[in-house]
């Protein structure tokens, strides 16, 4: 048997407001600072800049004919919730640049550096991306063959987009000098490496490991407060043989500040461990 998610009216708002600021924060990376630079750092966006020197379309046209393309190859591949939102967000992307096209038209470079173009790019649109994978959507592009690697191949997502962009960086070199296709080489480089750094610090978990004299308590207190599961396992010193029982729990990082304060007060000598989880897999039975 198997459970149907039902999402109510309150959380699809939230998550179409999420999404829709996510895309957002990616669309006025790619105007202010990937336009102004010229590079072509791992992205549909990118490729679109170099192929308007070739192409008599405005950028926003452009990126809409990739997204279509990939977007098709996501549809059949990732599923369809994730098809169904990057609909969403593929769409709304070009729509975002059309509009800062018209508000903010043949604006410069912000920084007057091609450097600190680049370099502000990557940050900025790190964080719009990593919204969307979050919540298992893209923007459409190279994010959708990012997102395919990782699903069948299990390459970490800011490494699939760094392969998957380095392609697109080289294609500078049709257009711009040496300098320029450096940059987007490197940038591709370096968006992979922020990317992966906003998106496991999201998903980053602790396990905690602890025996204390009050096990009941921390027990409820697991179980009631924090709203979490734990695993209780007998455990023998090996110094004298003592019996004791060890409780297990997986926290975020919001609830392994509220443990540690919980332990602090309740039983300041209680025996801890603490180990980093990037990654927890449960298969229900069906």
């Amino acid at each position: 048997m198997t459970n149907k998610k039902h999402t109510s009216p309150l959380a699809a708002v939230q998550e179409l407001a999420a999404l829709t600021g996510a895309v957002a924060i990616i669309a006025a990376a790619v105007y202010f600072f990937l336009v102004p630079s010229h590079a072509s750092v791992s992205s549909i966006s990118g490729l679109g800049i170099v192929l308007a020197n070739f192409v008599p379309l405005p950028l926003s046209a452009i990126t809409m004919i990739l997204n279509v393309v990939l977007l098709i190859i996501g549809f059949l591949t990732c599923g369809r919730e994730f098809g169904a939102k990057t609909v969403y967000t593929s769409i709304l992307l070009p729509l975002f640049l059309a509009l800062l096209e018209r508000l903010f038209p043949g604006i410069g470079s912000l920084t007057d550096s091609q450097e600190l173009d680049v370099l502000c790019y990557i940050l900025v649109v790190s964080v719009g991306l990593s919204i969307l994978f979050n919540r298992n959507a893209s923007s459409g592009g190279l994010d959708i063959v990012a997102k395919i690697l990782n699903k069948y191949l299990h390459i970490e997502l800011g490494r699939a987009m760094s392969l998957s962009g380095i392609c697109v960086a080289l294609s500078a070199a049709l257009v711009y000098d040496k300098k320029t296709v450096v940059l987007s080489v490197l940038g591709t480089y370096f968006n992979g490496l922020v990317l992966d750094h906003f998106i496991f610090d999201h998903n980053i978990k602790r396990r905690v490991c602890i025996i204390t004299k009050k096990e009941e308590a921390l027990r409820r207190f697991i179980l009631d407060d924090l709203h979490s599961g734990a695993t209780v396992y007998e455990s023998y010193g090996a110094y004298n043989m003592e019996k004791h029982r060890e409780i297990i729990t997986i926290v975020d990082k919001a609830e392994y500040q509220r443990l540690m304060n919980f332990m602090n007060r309740e039983d300041p000598q209680a025996f801890i461990t603490v180990y980093t989880v990037s990654d927890i897999r449960y298969q229900p039975k069906v």
